[in-house]
This record gives C-alpha cells, sequence and structure tokens, in this order.
C-alpha cells in the first residue's frame, strides 16, 4: 500500500460532494445572505433618497423663507417711505398754517395799531382844539382887535391840520 494514492472513485466523489455542497451554499445560504444584503441596499438607498429629499424641502423652504423676508423688507420699507412722506406733508399743512395764522395776527395788530395812533392823533386835536380855544379866549379877553394875535391863532390851526 502505497502512503499516497489517487482512487479515481475519490475523486469524482468528493467533486460530486463539493458541487453538492456549492449548489446548498448557493440555494440557502448565498440566496437569504444576499436578499438581506439587497434588502439593506435598499434600505439604504431609501434613506439617503429621503434625506435628499429632505434637504430639497429645506432648501425649498429655506429660499420660500428668504423670498418672504425679503418681500417683507421691501414692504416695510415702503411704510415707512410712506409715513415719512405723509408727515413730510403734514408738517408742511402745520407749518403753512401758523404763518398763515401768524400773518393773520400781524395783520390785525397792524390794524389795532393804526385804530389806536388815529386815536392818539383825534384824542390830541381835541386837546390841541380845547388848548387853542383856550388860549383864543385867553387873546380875546386881552386883545379882541389884535392882528398879531389873530395870525398866531390861524397859523396854530394851520398847524393842526398838518398834523391830521
Amino acid at each position: 500500500m502505497p502512503f499516497v494514492s489517487i482512487d479515481v472513485w475519490t475523486i469524482i466523489m468528493q467533486w460530486g460532494n463539493l458541487l453538492i455542497l456549492m449548489w446548498l451554499f448557493k440555494k440557502f445560504l448565498f440566496k437569504p445572505v444576499m436578499a438581506i444584503l439587497d434588502a439593506r441596499n435598499d434600505e439604504i438607498k431609501n434613506i439617503y433618497d429621503e434625506a435628499e429629499a429632505v434637504k430639497k424641502d429645506a432648501e425649498e423652504l429655506k429660499n420660500e423663507y428668504d423670498s418672504k423676508l425679503n418681500g417683507a423688507r421691501d414692504e416695510a420699507e415702503e411704510i415707512v417711505k410712506f409715513a415719512v412722506k405723509n408727515a413730510k406733508i403734514s408738517s408742511d399743512e402745520i407749518i403753512s398754517d401758523a404763518q398763515s395764522k401768524a400773518a393773520s395776527i400781524v395783520e390785525r395788530a397792524n390794524e389795532k395799531i393804526l385804530i389806536e395812533r388815529k386815536k392818539a392823533v383825534n384824542e390830541a386835536k381835541n386837546e390841541l382844539s380845547d388848548m387853542a380855544l383856550t388860549i383864543a379866549g385867553k387873546v380875546i379877553e386881552r386883545q379882541i382887535n389884535s392882528y398879531d394875535d389873530k395870525r398866531m391863532i390861524e397859523k396854530f390851526i394851520e398847524e393842526l391840520g398838518d398834523v391830521s
């Protein structure tokens, strides 16, 4: 008996056993393991797809938020411009009203001053007339036919006429 011998039937049986084991492994081990791995790959792919979809939704929401924020800023600027414009119009109206009232007050004050001036002039004329009559009376008492006295009275009356 030799130490190493080759038996053809043993080799064929071993090859047959190997083929049967490979077929059994393929049917009962590799297919389920591959199915599990494929399911895991599909699950991971779905997770990545969902993450990508969530990322796109977030970007869309961010863009929408940014556009709304810009729109709100523009609207706020318009409101401020409108308020400033209305304030300017109101201030112009108040200033014009105040100027017209001030002009009216000045005009009434000038009218009162003229009236008071006329009153003062009339009072002065009345006092001067009274004084002239008093002087005339005294002159008449002193000298009735005096030419100088008559001339002085006429001059006094002319001066009264110039004052008015």
